[in-house]
C-alpha cells in the first residue's frame, strides 16, 4: 500500500482515494498526482486489500480497475454497493461498451479507458464528487428533507426511496443524482446531453447511451417497466419527462 497526502500548507482536510489497480506504477502515479492536488490517496493492488484499506478508514471516492486478479473490478463494485453508497469511478482497458454498461448497472458513477490522461481523471474525480459531496451534508433551509411523487417518497438525507407501504430501499449515489435531477424539473422534458451535463457536470461524449441505462434502472427502482413508464416517459426525439407532481412533505 502507498499513501500520500497533501501539503501541510494547505487549510482544508484532503478528500480521501482509494485506488485499486494491480499494476504498481499505476499506483504509484496516481498517488503521486492526486496527492500534489490536494488528495490523501491510499493504494491497494487486489480485492482483499481493499477490504483492509475499508476496516482501517472510510473513503470519499474509489479508483477502480476492472481487470483485476481473482475479484474483479465489477465484483469489487458489487460488493461495496451492498453496504456503502462511496462512488466509483471505473478504469478500464476494454473497448467493450458491454463492460462499460455493465460497470455502470452495478452502480460505479463514472468509468474512463485506458491508457488515460491523469488530468482527465482528476476532472472527473472533481465532478463526481460535486455531485456526491452536497448530498451527504444536511438539505439547505429552502430544501425540504422529504418530497412525495407518484406515490413514492424520497428521504434525501438518507437515500431512500419510500414506497406506499413504508418500505426503505437505498440508492446509489448515481441513481440518487438522477432522481433528484427530474424531482427538481418535474414536467420538463429533458434530453440525453441535458441529463448527462446535469449528472456529470460536463458534456456527453458523442453516441453515449450510458444516459439511457440509468434512465431504466432508476424506473426498475421505481417499480416501473422500461417500455411502459408513467413516471418517468420517454419522449420520442426529445429525451425523457417526470410527469407526477411534487410536493414537499413537513
Amino acid at each position: 500500500m502507498t499513501t500520500t497526502t497533501m501539503t501541510s500548507s494547505t487549510p482544508t482536510k484532503p478528500a480521501t482515494l482509494f485506488v485499486v489497480d494491480d499494476d504498481p506504477e499505476i499506483c504509484e502515479l496516481l498517488a503521486d498526482y492526486l496527492g500534489r492536488h490536494g488528495y490523501h490517496v491510499l493504494t491497494a493492488q487486489d480485492a482483499a486489500a481493499l477490504r483492509a484499506l475499508m476496516q482501517q478508514t472510510s473513503a470519499d471516492l474509489l479508483i477502480v480497475d476492472l481487470m483485476l486478479p481473482r475479484d474483479d473490478g465489477f465484483s469489487i463494485c458489487r460488493e461495496v454497493r451492498k453496504q456503502s453508497d462511496v462512488p466509483i469511478i471505473m478504469l478500464t482497458a476494454s473497448a467493450d461498451e458491454t463492460d462499460r454498461i455493465l460497470g455502470l448497472e452495478l452502480g460505479a458513477d463514472d468509468y474512463l479507458g485506458k491508457p488515460f490522461n491523469p488530468r482527465e481523471l482528476l476532472a472527473r474525480i472533481k465532478a463526481v464528487m460535486r455531485r456526491t459531496r452536497p448530498a451527504q451534508a444536511a438539505p439547505s433551509a429552502d430544501q425540504a428533507r422529504c418530497v412525495s411523487f407518484g406515490g413514492w417518497e424520497l428521504d434525501r438525507m438518507t437515500r431512500e426511496l419510500i414506497d406506499r407501504q413504508g418500505e426503505r430501499t437505498a440508492l446509489s449515489g448515481a441513481d440518487f443524482q438522477l432522481l433528484q435531477v427530474f424531482l427538481e424539473r418535474p414536467a420538463t422534458v429533458l434530453s440525453r446531453d441535458d441529463l448527462y451535463a446535469l449528472t456529470r457536470g460536463r458534456d456527453a461524449p458523442p453516441l453515449d447511451r450510458s444516459i439511457d441505462v440509468h434512465v431504466c434502472r432508476l424506473r426498475q427502482r421505481l417499480g416501473e417497466d422500461a417500455q411502459h413508464s408513467q413516471l418517468i416517459r420517454t419522449v420520442r426525439g426529445a429525451g425523457y419527462i417526470l410527469t407526477a407532481r411534487v410536493d414537499a412533505l413537513t
